[in-house]
């Protein structure tokens, strides 16, 4: 498909709330599946630190 200017890009033939709504969606979605994991794991890491300091206090 090719525009003629950016504004065409923009508004996709009047689909353009659509389109990039999706685009918004699918990147939000991504990108919670991509640091969800990583700050599950640091949560876990310190919890696992504060066990393993208050094991080792109470011995």
């Amino acid at each position: 498909m090719h525009f003629s200017s950016v504004s065409e890009f923009l508004a996709m033939g009047g689909h353009g709330l659509y389109v990039w709504l999706a685009y918004g969606v699918f990147l939000t979605v991504i990108g919670f599946n991509l640091v969800q994991p990583l700050m599950q794991g640091k949560a876990k890491m310190r919890a696992l630190a504060q066990r393993i300091k208050r094991e080792s206090i109470e011995s």
